[in-house]
């Protein structure tokens, strides 16, 4: 189970996250990476749907930082997580109103949380010298009820602020959980273990 100790997975290999939760993740390969974040303005055309949302904007993280590098042996990875509800996105809150009212939406419900991935590659040899991976991993998370003194004193730790659907199931965002079906890494962003098994498939 160790990349790190096989000759094909040599090259630079890029983060495109400056996120804690993610790098941790990371960790896990066992290999050498950097991490570095493409600022440009995440927008969304209207042709892409909810579902698809986070893919496309991990395609967008992932390539703005491919094109930034011309090393012929680079491996980047982009990563988006969103939460839906009823089909609508609930991204990073604005501000504490905001996240109060995500908090308030999701609470007694069962909602959707899709963590997009891109994976950019380049050869320096081979048939095929560039290459590009894309999936979407959907885990369903189920909130127990929530009643406003909960939902303050959680907003008021400031946790929720950084996260999409302003709750983070890793810290203390794990006490509003009732249950989970899928990928506890999709929750937190980054499904390391699908990640793991395409590198591995594509022998990168």
């Amino acid at each position: 189970m160790d990349l790190l100790n096989d000759d094909k997975a040599s090259g630079l290999l890029i983060l495109a996250s400056a996120s804690p939760r993610r790098r941790e993740l990371m960790q896990r390969l066992q290999r050498p990476f950097v991490s570095e974040v493409w600022d440009a303005p995440e927008s969304v055309p209207p042709e892409i749907s909810p579902g698809d949302t986070a893919e496309y904007l991990s395609g967008i993280k992932a390539a703005g930082i491919f094109q930034r590098h011309t090393e012929e042996d680079l491996i980047v990875i982009g990563s988006d997580t969103i939460v839906l509800l009823d089909g609508v996105i609930f991204g990073k809150p604005k501000d504490a109103e905001d996240a109060k009212r995500m908090l308030r939406a999701l609470s007694g419900r069962t909602h959707e949380v899709r963590t997009g991935v891109t994976i950019l590659w380049r050869k320096p040899a081979g048939d095929v010298r560039e290459g590009c991976i894309h999936f979407t991993s959907s885990t369903g998370v189920s909130f127990y009820e929530l009643d406003d003194t909960e939902i303050d004193a959680y907003v008021e730790s400031g946790e929720p602020m950084d996260k999409a659907g302003a709750y983070g199931i890793q810290e203390e965002g794990a006490l509003l959980v009732k249950g989970i079906e899928g990928d506890y890494y999709t929750v937190m962003g980054f499904p390391i273990g699908e990640i793991y098994r395409r590198l591995k498939e594509y022998e990168l």
